[in-house]
């Protein structure tokens, strides 16, 4: 990491904040062991006994990246859980990701449901999002993929959604400045009501406070990360993927959608500077997966070659109806941020304060 994070302070030392963060807050409660495999057996138990008699127990969103990937192989084969598989189809599927879906819900024999957004507002609210010229242009289809999940998981009655989430390859937090809150329903209407022309009549939404309060406290659902409770590492479990199922492997964390290898690999760095293999490959130096120095060699160069990314600039913008004209002229446009627009910072980061205080929230996040 480095001041592209504009709040990133280091100590005499050298070390960084969120060093500093992972070895205070994080790695003391943090028992990818013997410990914690016994925490999520008996989780795991509970899951079961009270899913008896109907055809799931639990609810997994998967991309096709490794994480949502592996945790399902881990809650089907360690855990004993039966599984719906829950796939949100946003309109940017790369081939791999297709390929990996239906590859590990055919080995592990688990029913699959895919809830297909609407194309033409999918397009509309993607082309808000360009037009406001601030840097989190994946709000879109994250706010899809986590609103689909959980509405969907309210609706039917899912008492336990199991996530890909986890300390091992994400325990350095992309700064919000780089990428705000996907969640934060007011920005994404302001930006939409400002940029956009159609109307979005059935485009998954919720907010931060639907998550947070009323689905577990009313709705009772709770949200399990079993991956923080075995060894993970993630070369080991693409391996293990690719072996058993023909898993096939993509160059870098969410390259499996392919809007998101375009924003983050050349749109991100390009227009913003903020290059978010850095807070990637921080999470993998801290956990031991990578060295700093094979860090800094990957990160001197581009994620995209000149030749890929003329192809890709221009697919990007006839899908989403730009000229490469005007998408070129939106990326030398004026940059603007979250703060340009409505949104709910207050009330998220006081809710993020009190879980820090409670002792939920271990990752920094600002």
């Amino acid at each position: 990491m480095d001041t592209s994070d504009s709040k990133i302070s280091f100590d005499q030392r050298g070390r960084c904040d969120y060093c500093n963060n992972y070895h205070a807050n994080i790695l003391p409660n943090w028992h990818p062991d013997a410990r914690g495999e016994s925490e999520m057996l008996s989780i795991a138990e509970r899951i079961r006994k009270e899913g008896r008699g109907g055809d799931h127990d639990c609810i997994i969103g998967v991309s096709g990246g490794v994480d949502s990937s592996y945790v399902a192989l881990l809650a089907k084969e360690k855990l004993g859980l039966r599984p719906l598989i829950f796939h949100v189809d946003a309109g940017w599927n790369s081939q791999q990701s297709v390929n990996n879906i239906e590859k590990l819900v055919d080995g592990l024999g688990l029913d699959l449901h895919t809830e297909v957004v609407d194309w033409e507002e999918m397009k509309d609210l993607q082309r808000a999002f360009f037009m406001a010229q601030v840097p989190h242009l994946d709000t879109p289809q994250d706010h899809a993929f986590f609103a689909g999940l959980y509405n969907f998981a309210a609706a039917h009655g899912f008492k336990y959604v199991i996530t890909g989430a986890n300390f091992s390859t994400e325990c350095v937090r992309e700064p919000l400045e780089w990428h705000y809150h996907a969640t934060d329903l007011r920005q994404l209407k302001d930006i939409h009501s400002q940029f956009g022309s159609r109307e979005l009549k059935t485009f998954p939404l919720t907010d931060i406070f639907t998550h947070k309060l009323y689905y577990p406290f009313v709705k009772g659902m709770r949200v399990i990360k079993p991956l923080n409770n075995f060894r993970y590492v993630k070369d080991e479990a693409m391996q293990e993927l690719a072996d058993r199922f023909g898993w096939q492997k993509y160059a870098h964390k969410h390259y499996e959608s392919r809007f998101t290898r375009f924003y983050e690999g050349y749109w991100l760095p390009i227009k913003f500077g903020f290059d978010k293999r850095r807070a990637h490959f921080s999470s993998l130096i801290l956990t031991g997966q990578m060295s700093r120095e094979e860090a800094i060699e990957k990160i001197a160069k581009p994620a995209y070659d000149e030749n890929t990314i003329e192809h890709e600039f221009e697919y990007v913008a006839h899908k989403l109806d730009f000229t490469v004209d005007e998408l070129r002229a939106l990326m030398n446009g004026p940059n603007k941020s979250y703060r340009d627009y409505k949104h709910s910072m207050f009330m998220i980061d006081l809710g993020t304060k009190v879980l820090r205080i409670l002792g939920v929230q271990k990752m920094m996040v600002r």
